[in-house]
């Protein structure tokens, strides 16, 4: 059985849908007023993942992700441009979904913008008012917190401790701790007709409209940063439930923030190395566009987007993510291992790993492996990814297991000498192709490994290759000539610098890691 760990109640629970065998999900998108970052990618890839994994599971998954398309920080830059708004989003909308294309986000089932849905947010406004819950003050709607009397449950905090100093809107409202729900428009920002004049929505009742219209009053999954915690989740279910009188959502699901090495834990100036549930650590160190964070499309230019997935993926996703391309790299070098048996397999086997006919549903890759050793591995290999999944996602749990599986195929190829075409019977390579198979039914479920990874010249360029090409000849010499010294030597001097030899049947293959 499939357990989560819901913020709302701090601790794993069954995992049961509002309808059974149904799932929805909403996740909290960006904000397109600049270019998106490595950041932004944490959520999509993240619960992109969990779709798939549900899916694999036997569900039917709907999965939403909204785009907020005004706001003040897209007024602002608009205004620093030059621009209008409704440009700058759209320039900024096509950036992301770019990135998410690349990354292998694929399964969103539907993007909802704010502006497509001022209509909603108009009239859950004017229900909210009518229902006692808020209130109108010179031309702006506020949520009267005080007439909520759950609020903070999500985030543990008591409505006294929520009282700010309301900045310019204090006079207008009830209490410091109300929320907008409609704005007023500024001379020449952006507007909407509303019964309480031109205006926009504030930021948290958009996807409290959006979620609800597109998925139901009560639905499965909420997700987002744990930076949305408060106020934004908390604002949702606020506004949310005492309109409908019903809870939002069963789940609510919260990522670790991307941490910047450099920035990590940094707190009074102190270093702390940000942990789960150090929200404020996390907080403090997350990688944003405040902090001038790379266009995430220059990164595309320097990393395989499979590598950076596999990176996001590589901890549980309740973690903080500590990052550095230094660590990317590792990852890019842990992938080898990955794409050397890849090759390996078709070499031996003659077909291609990435067109074997892997299962894509749980009960579909089932089997039973009978006396044979390497099958009964296989299957206690599968039984060890299915309980991390299964633990509320550890995504890092069920990568450590895929690598553990790939090792023992590749021992299962040595030991059986299957490179030497002599000793490849069928009875072998059918033990073989079923437990490639079974790796490539996992790593899917991670979105991982669904297509040939992109061939480049490892060293970058032709006169690399005929370099290398040379050291193999020579080292092959030396050890002709029982100079094995020299020859450790070339091996252990490449090695030291990210190129691996593999010695087999019929010559000597290189890669970078």
């Amino acid at each position: 059985m499939i357990r989560v760990y819901n913020t709302l109640s701090k601790t794993k629970e069954p995992f049961e849908p509002v309808v059974q065998g149904q799932v929805g999900i909403y996740l909290c998108g960006p904000t397109v007023y600049k270019p998106s970052h490595i950041g932004h990618m944490v959520g999509p890839v993240i619960f992109d993942t969990i779709k798939r994994y549900l899916c694999y599971s036997g569900y039917t998954v709907r999965l939403i992700i909204n785009i907020t398309d005004v706001d003040d920080k897209l007024i602002d830059e608009s205004k620093k441009r030059g621009i209008p708004m409704d440009r700058l989003a759209e320039d900024m909308t096509r950036d992301y979904m770019a990135n998410l294309r690349a990354m292998g986000v694929d399964t969103i089932d539907a993007f909802p913008k704010a502006t497509e849905n001022m209509a909603g947010i108009i009239a859950f406004t004017q229900d909210l008012i009518e229902k006692g819950f808020a209130y109108e003050s010179e031309g702006d709607v506020y949520f009267d917190v005080a007439k909520a009397p759950d609020y903070g449950k999500l985030s543990r905090r008591t409505l006294e401790s929520v009282q700010g100093e309301g900045g310019d809107t204090a006079e207008r409202k009830r209490s410091q701790a109300d929320f907008a729900l409609w704005k007023t428009a500024k001379p020449g920002e952006p507007s909407w007709e509303s019964p309480w004049g031109p205006g926009r929505p504030g930021w948290h009742i958009e996807c409290s409209v959006m979620s609800g219209k597109l998925l139901g009053e009560t639905f499965d999954i909420h997700g987002g940063g744990l930076d949305l915690i408060f106020p934004h989740h908390e604002n949702e279910i606020a506004q949310s439930e005492c309109r409908h009188g019903k809870p939002m959502a069963r789940y609510w699901l919260h990522n670790g923030l991307m941490q910047d090495s450099s920035e990590i834990g940094k707190l009074g100036g102190r270093n702390t190395r940000a942990a789960e549930g150090d929200n404020a650590a996390q907080e403090a160190g997350k990688i944003s566009k405040s902090k001038g964070a790379n266009p995430f499309r220059e990164m595309l230019q320097q990393f395989a987007p499979e590598t950076i997935r596999f990176f996001l993926l590589s901890t549980h996703y309740r973690r903080p993510i500590d990052f550095s391309e230094e660590r990317i790299r590792q990852v890019g070098v842990g992938l080898e291992t990955f794409y050397r048996f890849f090759k390996r397999f078709e070499r031996v086997s003659g077909e291609s790993f990435y067109r074997l006919d892997r299962p894509r549903r749980r009960s579909d890759g089932d089997f039973q492996p009978g006396a044979d050793r390497l099958l009964k591995d296989v299957a206690e290999f599968r039984d060890r990814f299915l309980e991390a999944m299964d633990d509320d996602f550890n995504t890092g749990g069920a990568a450590g297991v895929l690598f553990d599986l790939v090792r023992r195929l590749n021992k299962f190829v040595d030991d059986e000498k299957l490179e030497e075409p002599g000793r490849r019977d069928e009875a072998r390579l059918a033990s073989l192709r079923r437990g490639a198979a079974t790796l490539g039914e996992l790593a899917g479920t991670l979105g991982m490994f669904r297509d040939p990874a992109e061939e480049k010249s490892p060293a970058g360029d032709a006169l690399a290759a005929r370099l290398m090409e040379l050291l193999i000849e020579i080292r092959a010499e030396a050890r002709k000539a029982k100079d094995f010294a020299t020859a450790d030597r070339i091996r252990k001097s490449l090695a030291e610098i990210g190129v691996t030899l593999e010695d087999r049947p019929g010559g000597t293959d290189w890669t970078i890691g």
